[in-house]
């Protein structure tokens, strides 16, 4: 009986980033076909690997072992393993394939990571940032009104541009204004994760989930805007009750006038094209959205060329391109493009590649079709999303969501709405859930981390099935 269930608990752990296998599971050298290693020593060696370096990366502030070290050596490990018994069958060529494939998954999130990460790091240093925090500080907002204006901007934002550019730019602001209230940066960390996964998961663009969903054509374009007020109720409910937890003093009022670096506003606008670019590329060009992300980095590096060759302006002299806000032209600081990639937080983006690679192989080994087998066929299609969106607390909700969609169930539009809901929202139950929750502990090293956000998980699983619950309120045409 123990044997039996073995599988499934494995897939269970399994369960994300299983897109980056897909390739792998259909990676057939003419006859040749990926073993089903579910059962087999290898399988579960693999399983016990990825849980102790899962283990190790999580508990990151106690151990003070950066997260990304267990997680790539425990890629490398299962990868080593799944390599060698192809071998041993001459079947090399088949797991060769796959790991390119999977590796060619990582290598298009790291190039749209690195660019939207060098985006960030270019307007930090033109003080765009900092500026923003003068701005709202100048408004003499209290730390609680702060919070709700972050996370209302977090789910606005998030609604067109992804989920982790918006954690990023909105975890710089929060980071900037509340530097004296450690309290505020990371309750208001926590409820910009929730912000951006759930302002993501009504748009068909705001999110890798829903934009999978729209291109596979099991829901209508128009059909996913039903999904708006559930997810506000998912934002809301947690925000009301963290509220009370939100200090009730005021930050210091802020005394400096707001300062810009020439270029900043042109850099925004840079910024904005290239999300555009990266858009049209995914939607009316068929290439990868990396691909438009690359193109929109020229725009950063053609605009540094002309930085570093014009002549600028004396020290505040007024620019049309920063709203008459006074610009300091920092003649001795030079601007290049190559010092913000170099600024990127690499641990961040290799712990990505550890955890995608390894459960790239875990899905290889045969776990998904296991999991296919269980959730559509085993149980209620409800209770099937519902547990998908609480499996993406652990990894990514965009590959869960594709995983699904391999699995090709038959449900009816309103299950199709419920589990682009549930995997777009229950990233948020975990800090690494999600490509924003991640972003943040890298950003905010040391005051938002893994075991804050687990704090405010019973709060978030109260917005999580209270969206679904409006769901069925207000969409119950669809089922």
């Amino acid at each position: 009986m123990i044997r039996k269930l073995l599988p499934y608990l494995a897939a269970l752990i399994s369960l994300g980033f299983p897109v980056l296998a897909m390739g792998g599971e259909n990676a057939a050298i003419d006859s040749q076909q990926p073993l089903d290693l579910t059962l087999h020593w290898v399988g579960y060696l693999a399983i016990g690997i990825f849980v102790v370096a899962y283990i190790l990366a999580m508990f990151e502030e106690v151990t003070e072992l950066r997260k990304s070290k267990p997680m790539v050596f425990a890629a490398s490990l299962i990868w080593v393993f799944i390599a060698f018994i192809y071998v041993s069958g001459n079947m090399g060529e088949v797991a060769g394939k796959a790991f390119r494939t999977s590796l060619e998954g990582f290598a298009e999130l790291f190039l749209f990571i690195m660019v939207s990460m060098a985006y960030l790091n270019a307007m930090e240093d033109r003080n765009v940032f900092e500026n923003l925090r003068v701005w709202l500080l100048s408004k003499n907002f209290s730390y609680r009104q702060l919070f709700w204006i972050t996370g209302w901007m977090s789910f606005g934002l998030s609604s067109v541009a992804n989920n982790l550019t918006t954690a990023l730019l909105m975890g710089a602001v929060l980071l900037a204004m509340g530097k004296d209230n450690k309290c505020f940066i990371t309750i208001s960390c926590v409820n910009v994760v929730i912000a951006t996964n759930a302002g993501g998961s009504f748009s068909p663009f705001g999110d890798i989930t829903t934009l999978l969903v729209w291109q596979k054509g099991v829901v209508p374009f128009i059909s996913f805007y039903s999904l708006l007020i559930p997810a506000m109720v998912n934002f809301a409910l947690p925000a009301a009750i963290m509220h009370f937890w939100i200090p009730k003093e005021q930050p210091a009022a802020a005394r400096e006038a707001p300062v810009i670096k020439r270029g900043a506003g042109i850099i925004i606008f840079l910024f904005l094209m290239t999300i555009i670019t990266a858009v049209c590329f995914e939607n009316f060009l068929e290439l990868p959205p990396a691909a438009g992300m690359l193109m929109g980095l020229t725009y950063l590096k053609f605009f540094s060329y002309y930085m570093q060759k014009a002549p600028g302006k004396t020290n505040g002299a007024p620019d049309t391109d920063t709203m008459d806000i006074p610009v300091i032209d920092d003649e001795h600081h030079e601007f290049d493009v190559f010092k913000n990639v170099a600024n990127l937080e690499w641990d961040t983006l290799l712990f990505f590649y550890g955890v995608m690679m390894s459960v790239a192989g875990l899905s290889f080994l045969g776990y998904l079709g296991l999991v296919s087998n269980f959730l559509y066929g085993e149980i209620d299609p409800t209770i099937a999303n519902i547990l998908v969106g609480i499996f993406s607390a652990f990894i990514d909700n965009g590959t869960i969501m594709y995983a699904v969609l391999t699995m090709q169930p038959d449900i009816s539009q309103g299950q199709w709405l419920l589990v682009t809901l549930t995997a777009g929202v229950g990233g948020s139950l975990l800090a690494i859930g999600s490509a924003s929750g991640v972003g943040l502990m890298g950003q905010a090293k040391g005051i938002y981390t893994f075991s804050t956000h687990l704090k405010w998980m019973p709060v978030i699983l109260i917005g999580y099935f209270g969206s679904i619950a409006v769901h069925f309120l207000l969409n119950a045409d669809y089922f």
